[in-house]
């Protein structure tokens, strides 16, 4: 609109004064969206992010002083445990150079392992009067506290950034990722609460279906934090691995799969349990199938496990039930729980559709196994 036309309609008809007014008024809304629109916009969108990041500041302290008031109930002294939950909030695992991927996945297990002995061995330090059980739990408890300090220090970074650059874009992208941030924010401070009570959690379902199988059986450890156990139920034996419960541990699936392997020659199946992430929509505690290892993290133990297999050729499925992140990481609700004897079910059915009435079946339960036993 040119200026001319603006003034012409400002001045409107004398006998109109309102109209004046009016448009003038229009005038000036205008001029101040054209000149100020933006800035008062990313002013807007930082007081957002500034109100998210003090929730976010709330909730990472809350996780932090549940993890201290434990280490302090578990023997250790205010200070000290004050002191330890710092510094595991800025503690860090460098990873391995990626220019030549080949050789990576041993770098990182090497890396893996050596943040857990770490970390263990200083929690022992610490808690020398109580088992392997809580200490499991409260170093479950500390990483969640470290999680969501990461989350407030990534958010307070580009918060700052933005404002002090008055960088309109940077800001609009942080705004547009809230809401899956906070849904973060808030299943970590889910696990908190897990964790502190020893809650079994969404991802621990697959460790239940494989405690399901387990119950009763003779069992014996063959990885780290990782155990196993042999049935039959007729012709068919049954080879079960889970991680050791009911403290807070995901073991080590894939030494395990590589052990149970070279030990038993002519496995004919293996049958992996997990928990997956769910699209909106969709139905929680709803089960699907697969070929391929079903287990999350970094890939490490995936890694292992898929060589094991297609070395020696042995059919792989997976059995998923669905969730939502909070709920693989907050305390098990029924509608998950209830997938269990399901899938356990299922299992047989497969047994049966793929082996017959005879052979081997190597199930693998993975996932947390805080408050779930075997």
């Amino acid at each position: 609109m040119k200026l001319a036309t603006l003034i012409l309609i400002a001045q409107g008809r004398e006998e109109d004064p309102f109209a004046f007014i009016f448009n003038l008024l229009l005038i000036m809304m205008f001029l101040v969206i054209a000149i100020w629109g933006q800035k008062i916009q990313l002013s807007m969108i930082l007081r957002e992010i500034e109100y998210a990041l003090t929730k976010i500041k709330v909730m990472r302290d809350e996780a932090k002083r549940l993890a201290m008031n434990k280490l302090t109930k578990m023997g250790c002294e205010r200070e000290v445990a004050e002191k330890y939950a710092n510094k595991f909030m800025e503690y860090v695992v460098i990873e391995p150079v990626d220019l030549d991927p080949t050789g990576i996945i041993p770098k990182l297990d090497h890396l893996i392992s050596v943040s857990d002995t770490r970390v263990r061995e200083e929690i022992a330090t610490l808690t020398p009067e109580v088992g392997e059980r809580e200490r499991r739990n409260v170093e479950h408890l500390l990483e969640a506290a470290k999680e969501l300090h990461t989350i407030y220090r990534t958010v307070r970074h580009y918060y700052i950034f933005s404002k002090r650059t008055s960088n309109y874009l940077i800001a609009l992208q942080i705004h547009a990722l809230l809401p899956q941030i906070m849904q973060s924010a808030e299943a970590l401070m889910g696990a908190a609460h897990a964790f502190n009570f020893g809650h079994p959690i969404g991802d621990g379902i697959g460790a239940l279906v494989a405690a399901r199988l387990m119950y009763g059986k003779e069992q014996r450890e063959v990885a780290r934090d990782t155990l196993f156990t042999e049935y039959r139920e007729g012709n068919v034996r049954y080879l079960v691995i889970k991680s050791k419960g009911p403290g807070g541990n995901v073991g080590k699936p894939g030494d395990a799969v590589s052990d149970v392997l070279k030990k038993y020659r002519k496995v004919d199946l293996v049958i992996m349990v997990d928990a997956g992430l769910k699209l909106e929509g969709e139905k929680t505690g709803e089960i699907f199938e697969g070929i391929g290892a079903a287990i999350g993290g970094i890939g490490v133990e995936k890694y292992k496990i898929e060589e094991e297999v297609t070395k020696r050729k042995i059919p792989i499925y997976g059995i998923i039930i669905k969730m939502s992140i909070k709920e693989a990481i907050s305390p098990m609700t029924k509608e998950i729980a209830n997938t269990a004897d399901k899938v356990v079910e299922r299992i047989r059915e497969i047994v049966k559709e793929r082996m017959g009435e005879k052979g081997t079946v190597l199930v693998v339960g993975v996932g947390n196994t805080i408050g779930v036993g075997q």
